[in-house]
Formats: C-alpha cells, sequence, structure tokens
C-alpha cells in the first residue's frame, strides 16, 4: 500500500544546493548554519545568500511602467475609471526619483510579469521560479494539480512541464466546454487533463492525493512539496538508506501542487521578485510603498508580505479579495506563514523569520464585489479602453481588481503606489466564450 512518503532522499550532484560559497561560510550541517546565525550579518543578507539557489528564470528581471492618470469629469478615485484617462510611461526614472518626496501628478507603477513568457507568466511564473527545479533535482516524473476550466495555474504547469520532458496530470473543475480555448486550450495540448465533478472537487487535498496514487501505481511515490523541498535541505544531505535510492530509480515519482501553487516552497520566488524590486536602482529599501495584488489563493500576497518582513521593507501589502472570504483569506495567510516557518527555519534562523506573523497582508473587497469567476457589465470595455490607453491588457476578472484599487490610491496615497500585473490575459478567450453579449459590445467603438 502506497504511503505518503516523508523520508530523506539523496541530494544530487547538480541538485538545488545553497551555492558554493554559501556552503563553505555555512557549512554543510545544520550546527553550522546555526552557528554562522549567531554572527552580526544583517538579515537581508541572510536572505539573500539564502536565495542563491537554482531558478527556473535565470534572472528575476522583470520590466515596469508607469501610469499617469488625468481627471476627464468631476468625479475621482477608482470607481468609475471611465471618467479617467491614463497614459503609459513604459520607461520611467527610478532610484533616487522615486524616493524623492515632491507629489508630482497623480500615478502608479505596474510590475509587467506578465512579460515573463508567453503562456507561463504573472505570478504563476514567479510561483513555479522556485518549484521547477525542485522538481527536476528531486527526479520527479509526474506533477499533479488542480485548477478551474480556464486556470492560468494548470496551463503554466503543463507547460512548464512539458519543456522539462516531466508528465502533468491537470484535474479541472467542471465541466469540458464545447470549444476549448484560453488556458483551457493550454492545458490540453500540454498536458493530460481529467474534468472533475465540483462535489468532489471541493475536497481539493483528498481528490489530489488520490489521483497521485493512481499516477504513482502499485511501485510509485507520491510526495509534497514540502517534502521535497525538506528531503533536499535537511541534515546538509545527510544520509539516506540503500532501500530508498534503490526504490526511487526504478519508480515513478509523482510530486503534488496545490491549487494555485499555495505551497509554503512557492513563496520563494515571490520573495526573490521582492528582493529585486528593492535594489537601490529600482524602488530601493527605504521608500513606503504600497503594493496591490489581485488575489486568487493569496499565495503571492502572503509571498511579497514575507519577503519585505525579511528583507526590512517599509511595504504595505494590500490584497483584493477575488475568490474567499476574509476570514479565508486570512486563515490561508496563517497557514502559509506556518508552512513556511515549517520549512526553513533551520536554513534563514529565527533572526530573520521574526515578524513572519499572520497580519502580513492587508486584504480588502473589490469595488464591485460578485461571485468568483463573474463579471460585471462595462468591465470589457473598461479593459479595452486601459488597452488602447496603455498598451496594458487586464482582465475583467484579475487584473482589473488591483488596477481600480491602484487607480483609487494614486490620487488618494502619499506613499508610492506599485501593481503587481499578475498575468492571467488567456483568461479572456473563455470569458468571451462564456460572456458573448458582453463581448459583443466591442463591435461597436467604445464610446468615452
Amino acid at each position: 500500500m502506497l504511503k505518503y512518503t516523508k523520508f530523506q532522499l539523496q541530494q544530487p550532484r547538480n541538485g538545488m544546493v545553497l551555492s558554493s560559497t554559501f556552503r563553505l561560510q555555512f557549512g554543510s550541517s545544520p550546527n553550522g548554519l546555526k552557528e554562522a546565525l549567531k554572527s552580526n550579518l544583517p538579515k537581508e543578507e541572510y536572505l539573500s545568500r539564502f536565495l542563491k539557489r537554482k531558478w527556473a528564470l535565470r534572472r528575476p528581471d522583470t520590466k515596469i511602467n508607469q501610469i499617469m492618470i488625468s481627471k476627464k469629469g468631476l468625479q475621482q478615485g477608482g470607481e468609475n475609471l471611465g471618467n479617467l484617462s491614463f497614459l503609459n510611461n513604459p520607461q520611467p526614472s527610478m532610484g533616487d526619483h522615486v524616493t524623492r518626496n515632491s507629489r508630482q501628478e497623480p500615478s502608479f507603477y505596474v510590475v509587467r510579469d506578465d512579460l515573463l513568457h508567453p503562456l507561463v507568466n504573472g505570478n504563476k511564473a514567479r510561483k513555479l521560479d522556485a518549484l521547477l527545479p525542485l522538481l527536476e533535482d528531486s527526479s520527479v516524473t509526474d506533477v499533479v494539480t488542480c485548477g478551474g476550466c480556464q486556470s492560468a495555474h494548470a496551463a503554466a504547469v503543463a507547460v512548464s512541464c512539458a519543456e522539462r520532458g516531466l508528465k502533468s496530470h491537470l484535474l479541472l473543475r467542471g465541466e469540458q466546454p464545447a470549444t476549448l480555448t484560453g488556458y483551457n486550450l493550454i492545458s490540453t495540448f500540454y498536458g493530460n487533463v481529467s474534468y472533475v465533478p465540483r462535489s468532489l472537487y471541493a475536497r481539493r487535498e483528498e481528490m489530489l492525493l488520490k489521483q497521485a496514487h493512481v499516477v504513482a501505481g502499485n511501485s510509485g511515490l507520491v510526495f509534497s512539496l514540502a517534502d521535497l523541498e525538506a528531503s533536499l535541505f535537511s541534515h546538509g544531505c545527510g544520509e539516506h538508506s540503500s532501500h530508498v535510492d534503490s526504490l526511487t530509480k526504478r519508480s515513478k515519482k509523482v510530486a503534488i501542487i496545490n491549487e494555485g501553487a499555495g505551497d509554503a516552497a512557492a513563496l520563494l520566488g515571490v520573495v526573490r521578485l521582492v528582493e529585486y524590486l528593492s535594489q537601490d536602482h529600482l524602488f530601493g529599501k527605504d521608500q513606503q510603498l504600497k503594493i496591490i495584488i489581485d488575489a486568487g489563493t493569496g499565495t503571492t500576497a502572503v509571498g511579497f508580505g514575507i519577503g519585505a518582513v525579511c528583507l526590512g521593507l517599509p511595504w504595505k501589502v494590500t490584497a483584493v479579495m477575488l475568490a474567499d472570504t476574509i476570514d479565508g483569506y486570512q486563515k490561508k495567510e496563517e497557514s502559509l506563514i506556518y508552512e513556511f516557518r515549517r520549512c526553513f527555519t533551520l536554513h534563514l534562523g529565527e533572526q530573520v523569520l521574526t515578524g513572519l506573523e499572520p497580519g502580513l497582508v492587508h486584504w480588502v473587497e473589490r469595488s464591485s464585489p460578485r461571485k468568483f469567476g463573474n463579471i460585471l457589465k462595462g468591465e470589457v470595455e473598461i479593459c479595452q479602453k486601459i488597452a488602447q490607453e496603455t498598451g496594458i491588457l487586464v482582465d475583467p476578472v484579475y487584473t482589473l481588481a488591483a488596477w481600480e484599487l491602484a487607480t483609487q490610491l494614486g490620487q488618494e496615497e502619499c506613499a508610492k503606489v506599485v501593481m503587481l500585473h499578475t498575468g492571467g490575459t488567456l483568461g479572456m478567450f473563455g470569458l468571451a466564450q462564456r460572456y458573448k453579449s458582453y463581448f459583443e459590445m466591442l463591435k461597436d467603438e467604445y464610446c468615452s
């Protein structure tokens, strides 16, 4: 009978390890690391050294745009974007210019993570940034994950696994659409898709584990990402049994990725982005920022909060809730922080993780709440307006919510406002299929 394994795995020669410099200074054992943590190095330097590991993205770089806001009418705020005009500065002055206190015209910055990859972009790419090398270095053969019919996460996993010779098994909620389009089409092309009744999907963990066991077969092994992360790092690559060695060589190794990559190991890719953005030539470490993120599972927002705390940044992370209640998001935040501390306390130390407590993220309702996945009349036209005025494509389910709040705060706040573009724009194809009447309005010229 298969068991959910939690044993020490062998460290591959080219595995995801700390850099040689890091290992020499911190030692190859937990005691060596603990001794190093007694030194007086700033905690952001600990984090930077810990992040010297293998990544899926060769560089953490991303483009940053600045959006200027001007009023066309008397109404203010982000509630009626039709009364505002936007102008995109694709090459804004950063560094010292950002830290200057002089208040210019209303604006906000957009971190263009939607441009990272044609199919795997936004926060999906950031979360997979740390996960993909973890899968490769653990000799994983198959990946099981889940999402909605138009899940950008499922498509990103399918594409990324196919690029690396891994097999992906995607459990999509609901029924197969009559016409495959958007992320659903991409998932079908790159992965092995199964459609799951909503009643079964409601028990996600049980569903994923059962499917992973089916994929593994009688002799395979099933792992969570936390198991893999702990196995590759614990005890400085300690001893393991020859039985495990022989078993892993002849069996399938199946890894489970939670819905939306809501895993502690996935937070590292987001923390890496925070470190990149905090460089002196970009936003720096002293400027007060309001980070605006649209929240599906909430993992990206929590990752930003963790990164800001670990680096000692005066950044406030605000997440627009899209798919759950505030109680649900707070519980998710608490769970992710707990798992992050459990996985990485040994490697970062309590000094670096000081302040990692629930409350890192300010969760807010979107301006016009609705059931997740639904859109409201007029929102497609607003997305069209933004695209025509700025060249930036946002979608009405996810990123429009962040754009609305960034617009509002960009007019009101003294702190600089930064919106993370979480990608997901291929989902527009699925929305056009589902909300035909709203998209038919685009046949007529948009009237301001």
